[in-house]
């Protein structure tokens, strides 16, 4: 493979094992370092030398893509590295130690739910490290009967237990909480 043949010029000992290429079956929890493909995200597979098998595709809403030869599979909530990974050994059925490429171009599944006493409620696009500020921000701000001291992320885990924090909104905008609350993909975020 090319990568064997970088690995050789650069001194470098690259090994991919079947225990490795399995961990794309495992439950994908948040906060893990690496992103993780979702509904919505568009990636580029490029196969080396072979332009009928490259092609660019979305992740659809029921978390699958679909690519040549290799048909229909699951992309959701696996990282580009395990996804071409898996591509690969999908398409040495059909050629010899194909060198394939996943790139992500573009993100589009973090989401979030902003709802009760905001001016424009509904699931909104995050593409950074968001606060529950800024989310409030995307949903046009509070509406003038928002409890800013009742404010309620609901968090659900991979695993379906739920988690809720309560937040004041008014120690944030005084200053009175030195480090932001976060925000990750799905939190649902209520304002009474």
């Amino acid at each position: 493979m090319i990568f064997t043949v970088l690995a050789a010029i650069v001194g470098i000992s690259i090994s991919f094992t079947a225990a490795a290429a399995q961990t794309t079956d495992q439950a994908v929890a948040y906060g893990q370092s690496e992103f993780r493909l979702g509904p919505d995200d568009v990636i580029q597979v490029s196969v080396y030398q072979d332009k009928e098998l490259s092609t660019i595709v979305p992740v659809r809403p029921d978390g699958n893509i679909s690519l040549p030869l290799v048909g229909e599979m699951p992309a959701s909530g696996k990282t580009a590295v395990d996804l071409q990974q898996e591509i690969a050994r999908k398409l040495t059925q059909y050629i010899s130690e194909p060198a394939v490429t996943v790139v992500v171009k573009e993100i589009n599944s973090p989401k979030v739910s902003v709802l009760g006493e905001v001016k424009n409620p509904g699931i909104y696009k995050i593409k950074d490290r968001a606060t529950v500020l800024d989310a409030v921000a995307l949903a046009g701000g509070l509406t003038e009967f928002a409890k800013r001291d009742k404010v309620t992320v609901i968090r659900a885990e991979p695993s379906g237990e739920q988690h809720h924090f309560q937040i004041n909104l008014n120690d944030w905008i005084k200053g009175k909480k030195p480090a932001p609350f976060y925000i990750l993909p799905y939190d649902k975020i209520y304002i009474q």
